[in-house]
């Protein structure tokens, strides 16, 4: 019998389809059915890997945030490139990933983050060693880029960072709030003078 942590097809079919529904319409408004049903998986199998719903949430946060920072640490890792221009690459696909549209299951910490931190501790924790984990990120890239000189900044690297990641987690509730992708500009131009880059 497989673990209820160990990834099989199904688990990750689950997940996924969590994922996606979730993103677009929360937690608390989706019911495990609905998931199952897009899955196209029993719900005797949920309960094989899952014990409840709360820690399907926490499942599904980790999977999300795993895949997050595996995107961030190959923007980061391109050759040939300064770090303004890998972190101008970072936010651009932030831009292209945050749809108010349909971000296909990419914008689920921006989805659930206040209404789950308030819901399950469990799941909070989750979101704070996610963001935790894209700060830190955010940091070493800024310290790399000052050290490369393509980057000059006035605050340490890890308030820079967390500056950096709630201005544009605010931007992407805006974004859904505007129906429009206007605030992304601001954000843009308010990331360029915080690192001291050409916008």
């Amino acid at each position: 019998m497989n673990s209820p942590t160990a990834s099989s097809p199904v688990r990750d079919t689950i997940l996924t389809s969590g994922q996606r529904i979730m993103s677009a319409k929360g937690f608390s408004a989706v019911g495990l059915n609905e998931v199952l049903a897009a899955a196209g998986v029993p719900k005797g199998s949920f309960y094989h890997y899952f014990v409840s719903k709360e820690a399907f949430g926490e499942a599904m946060l980790e999977d999300y945030f795993t895949a997050y920072l595996a995107d961030m640490d190959r923007i980061f890792r391109q050759p040939g490139q300064t770090k303004a221009a890998q972190l101008e690459a970072y936010f651009r696909a932030w831009q292209d990933s945050q749809s108010f549209e349909d971000c296909q299951g990419k914008c689920l910490a921006v989805k659930l983050g206040a209404e789950v931190a308030d819901l399950s501790g469990s799941m909070r924790a989750a979101l704070q060693r996610g963001t935790t984990g894209i700060t830190d990120r955010l940091a070493h890239a800024v310290t790399a880029g000052v050290a490369d000189g393509s980057v000059a900044i006035q605050d340490p690297p890890d308030a820079v960072a967390r500056s950096l990641y709630q201005l544009w987690l605010g931007t992407s509730i805006m974004v859904k709030i505007a129906r429009s992708t206007r605030p992304f500009d601001d954000a843009v131009a308010l990331t360029a003078r915080l690192l001291h880059t050409a916008p």
